[in-house]
């Protein structure tokens, strides 16, 4: 959807669009993303070694919402966390002042690093943020609604807090993070004025971060079950992360290949862009050590086409599954718990049973463990009950995974509520997701970071 006030022109594609490797380009891109910045603290300091961002989850929307302080004079701006985002976009049409923004010119170096490829040459409206000529456009996405749009690329400040891995610490702020001025509100939790990219592009957020502040290109995510007042959290950098009551769980994680799609999975995206999105490499799934039979090319991403695969999304509420793959899921797990009897189906789920019956565990009720197989027989992600079983009334639980369609784009896409309550680390140097599978076995949950204690 075009502005209607926007002239845009399409440029040559920019050279670039895959993630650096080698040390020159990691100089060359934090030259060219030019950030700068602030240690708010006047005694002085080493710089920061992690970073610390709470985050919500939304109770009628079941979004993941990040609360970040930008602009300046610094306004808080909530966020839905988005894991495959390709970068920050937040609504300008209304409210954004700031006396720091900066639009990034057509053909600059931070404009190619958003891998834009039209330019604003005209605005007719009176300047302002998301409203200014000769600047780069990209094409913010809202992945709730599976909508795109035209926007701006400018540049302003965020704060976020440091953080020793224990407790949060010092504020301290880049000056020039390059984000999206536009993007559609629609389906967004209440309130939340855009969305948090984490994906895999070089103008994300960990990314930006990471060269801002010069520490390990790794993030982690521990998404809370809970959407009272609880927060989870978010880590830029890497490991300890502890959590109370003083439980490091960085290690031991189990690590698998995080691999890219080469073909983008975005709603609206141009030809040859790569997915920002984070893939594994699913190979078979097992329920009470039992295989499900599967269509196993449904399991590969098509080199073409970029269909198929596995990714992780915290947009998605539950996991989603191509039809025959839930249907032998559902099919295989029905007949692992025919002791317990089954009840009407609760959209939109398809198994619910009487939980009356069902009994338990430290990990949620006492259900078949579901494994996701992926290198080898012997590395796996094991789903217990708090993570595959979701209650919809007080005595029906449901088998929390809902069906992806005939042909979706991804055949598999684990959604929000198999990611509470575990560690995620996206090591986005080597290319490899550490995972901890459910941190309640160690007596702990993702609410547990102590944000109260500023020691850092």
């Amino acid at each position: 959807m075009r502005k209607p006030w926007l002239n845009i022109e399409h440029l040559t594609s920019p050279s670039g669009g895959c993630p650096y490797t080698g040390p020159d380009e990691v100089r060359s891109y934090k030259l060219a993303l030019n950030l700068s910045t602030k240690d708010n603290n006047p005694n002085g300091s080493h710089p920061p070694k992690a970073l610390v961002l709470p985050v919500s989850k939304d109770a009628l929307s079941l979004q993941y919402v990040a609360l970040i302080n930008q602009r300046t004079p610094l306004v808080p701006v909530k966020l839905t966390l988005d894991l495959g985002g390709q970068f920050q976009w937040v609504d300008c049409e209304e409210g954004y002042v700031s006396s720091s923004y900066k639009p990034v010119r057509c053909r600059s170096a931070q404009c190619e690093l958003a891998r834009s490829k039209s330019c604003i040459t005209e605005c007719y409206a009176s300047p302002r943020p998301g409203c200014n000529n000769n600047t780069c456009a990209v094409l913010p996405e809202n992945t709730v609604t599976r909508t795109g749009t035209s926007g701006e690329v400018g540049q302003d400040v965020v704060s976020i807090q440091s953080t020793d891995g224990s407790n949060p610490g010092r504020a301290v702020s880049v000056s020039k993070l390059i984000f999206a001025c536009g993007g559609s509100l629609e389906g967004l939790a209440s309130g939340v004025k855009g969305m948090a990219g984490f994906g895999r592009t070089k103008i994300s957020l960990p990314s930006q971060f990471s060269a801002a502040f010069s520490f390990d290109r790794k993030f982690a995510i521990c998404l809370t079950s809970s959407s009272s007042n609880a927060k989870g959290v978010v880590f830029f950098g890497d490991g300890p992360y502890v959590l109370l009551p003083g439980i490091d769980v960085s290690r031991p994680l189990i690590y698998t290949p995080l691999i890219l799609n080469r073909v983008s999975t975005a709603s609206v995206y141009y030809t040859g862009e790569p997915s920002s999105d984070y893939f594994i490499g699913v190979k078979s799934i097992k329920i009470n050590g039992k295989a499900v039979p599967l269509n196993r090319s449904l399991l590969s991403i098509d080199r073409i086409e970029g269909t198929g695969g596995t990714k992780i999304s915290t947009v998605i509420p539950y996991t989603a599954m191509e039809t025959s793959i839930y249907r032998a899921v559902t099919a295989t797990f029905v007949k692992e718990l025919a002791k317990v009897p089954r009840v009407a189906s609760v959209a939109p789920f398809g198994a619910c049973f009487n939980s009356t019956n069902i009994g338990s565990t430290r990990v949620g009720p006492a259900v078949p463990q579901i494994d996701l197989v992926l290198q080898n027989s012997g590395v796996f992600w094991r789903i217990f009950g708090a993570n595959s079983m979701v209650q919809v009334k007080s005595d029906v639980l449901c088998l929390g995974f809902v069906d992806g369609g005939l042909n979706p784009r991804t055949s598999i896409v684990i959604g929000g509520y198999q990611l509470e309550d575990n560690l995620l680390q996206f090591d986005l140097a080597t290319s490899r997701l550490g995972f901890s599978s459910s941190l309640l076995f160690r007596q702990t949950t993702c609410a547990n970071f102590n944000f109260t204690s500023n020691k850092a």
